[in-house]
């Protein structure tokens, strides 16, 4: 089994567990059942949080939180970037200066950092998060769609598109988008990863998602006492294996789509 399949399984469970936990957590993820860092028994498999909440329900129900914000980063950073790439390298005129140098400024700031500013200076919350960690990609995405399409506009059936007289806006449709879709599908897999990660370390750190939520980020946050003092370590190991494998899943993805194995 090659990377690529390894990595469409290993996505494959975690999406069936962020989509499908909160169907099958065994109790309400917000409820407190036991002592705190309670060991896994009958009525806990995998043990209690720092509230006596059950860990393996609150595994279950958080992880759809950590694909949709960290996927609707990504598409939000995607619908700014990539316009701006294709304008850019299409163009090779002033148009590529101005785009380019406008979305530099960003490329100053450390990401994690830029996020953490964002979100301190807009209040605690998920949505200056997603915000923040759309616009620090940007810079990123720009530069490799206009890369890939200063390539792309070169070669022959592009030019042969404008002496038939298309429109820009058609020949980016039809003939550079096209051929730039793998390092795009590529690129994509690369920003979903640093999505995952910002907004995991974020939540972390207490500005995203707030409690009673159940998330990933957020539960290792919480439980980290519990590993300190050895009490009920699943209730932090759980939620970062998880954050582990959904990572290491894409990355193995991302990487066969950039080598061009299928």
């Amino acid at each position: 089994m090659n990377g690529r399949r390894i990595g469409l399984v290993m996505f494959g469970l975690i999406a069936l567990i962020a989509l499908a936990g909160p169907l099958l957590a065994p109790h309400d993820p917000a409820r407190t059942i036991g002592l705190p860092f309670d060991a896994p028994g009958g009525h806990a498999l995998l043990g209690t949080d720092f509230l006596g909440r059950d860990v393996l329900s609150r595994a279950l129900a958080g992880g759809w939180s950590v694909l949709a914000y960290a996927g609707l980063a990504t598409l939000l950073a995607y619908a700014v970037g990539l316009p701006i790439g294709l304008a850019a390298g299409y163009t090779r005129s002033w148009l590529d200066s101005v785009l380019m140098r406008g979305v530099d400024v960003l490329i100053a700031f450390p990401a994690l950092v830029f996020v953490l500013l964002v979100a301190t200076g807009l209040g605690r919350g998920i949505v200056p998060v997603v915000l923040a960690t759309a616009i620090i990609q940007v810079p990123a995405i720009a530069r490799i769609i206009r890369a890939a399409t200063a390539e792309q506009s070169v070669r022959g059936y592009v030019e042969a598109a404008v002496v038939r007289g298309e429109s820009s806006v058609s020949v980016l449709r039809r003939e550079v988008l096209p051929n730039i879709a793998r390092p795009i599908a590529a690129d994509i897999g690369l920003r979903s990863t640093w999505s995952v990660l910002l907004i995991a370390g974020v939540n972390f750190l207490g500005l995203g998602m707030q409690p009673p939520a159940a998330d990933w980020g957020l539960m290792v946050s919480e439980n980290r006492a519990g590993m300190d003092l050895d009490l009920n370590p699943l209730s932090v190991l759980i939620p970062a294996i998880m954050l582990g494998v959904l990572t290491v899943a894409i990355n193995l993805i991302s990487d066969a789509l950039a080598g061009g194995k299928r």
